[in-house]
């Protein structure tokens, strides 16, 4: 038995109809519409019962009195299977856009087979409602402007949501040194007059936590060099200390 037919052999074991008489016609007697989940309808075959999405019931004319086999059935479980895994990612992109990798982590938490979330992925990406590239540019752009995170941060946050190294160098690319300077500087200022004590010790712990929100070091120390320089506009400092290291 290849891997195919042992996935249907699966599915058809989990979904209820293992049970299902082999090498006779099936008749439907009835079908009804559940209450929940939405649009999922009970389809009866005398004493022996299934469940599909309302999709698939059209898709395979299953309606009263029409006739079924057992192999046709388990092909229409893996149907509803991946109509289920797709309405699942469906609703899981409903609150906000996620990446390949967080529709396929969500998929598996919810237990449906490598196939149906590789056609369901396939189908996203056809549909365009999965574009890590896209998403990664979104991103980026977003944390480093509105969030005022640094190149370094929003880089492992795009990692972490299974981006590939390309499409972060592309996303991140958009995003010109200008850009993350002035956010760099708007974080750096609020910073730099929230600390206290000598000029030294100021620029070291603003330093600091510039590179822990991500910024590099280069746009640290144009920051560090800006805001002195406020300073000395303002007669508050005599002369400048060595370069942030």
């Amino acid at each position: 038995m290849d891997i195919e037919n042992k996935e249907m052999s699966g599915q058809a074991e989990s979904s209820g109809i293992g049970h299902f008489p082999e090498d006779e016609d099936l008749v439907i007697t009835s079908v009804e519409l559940l209450k929940k989940p939405k649009h999922r309808y009970q389809i009866a075959f005398g004493p022996y019962l299934m469940t599909v999405h309302e999709d698939v019931m059209l898709k395979y004319r299953m309606l009263k009195g029409h006739v079924f086999r057992k192999e046709e059935l388990q092909e229409i479980v893996v149907a509803d299977e991946r109509q289920r895994a797709y309405v699942e990612a469906l609703n899981h992109l409903a609150r906000k856009p996620r990446t390949t990798q967080e529709i396929t982590q969500r998929l598996q938490q919810k237990g449906f087979e490598p196939s149906s979330v590789e056609t369901t992925l396939e189908r996203l990406e056809k549909d365009k409602l999965v574009d890590d590239a896209l998403y990664a540019k979104m991103w980026a752009e977003q944390r480093m402007t509105s969030h005022k995170k640094g190149r370094l941060w929003v880089k492992q946050e795009l990692r972490q949501k299974g981006i590939g190294t390309e499409l972060i160098s592309e996303a991140l690319g958009e995003i010109s040194a200008e850009s993350e300077l002035e956010s760099c500087l708007a974080v750096g200022r609020k910073k730099w007059q929230q600390t206290q004590g000598e000029l030294l010790d100021r620029k070291r712990k603003t330093g600091a936590y510039l590179m822990r929100r991500g910024f590099g070091g280069e746009p640290v120390r144009q920051a560090l060099k800006l805001l002195i320089e406020e300073d000395q506009e303002k007669g508050e400092w005599d002369e400048e200390p060595d370069d942030f290291e």
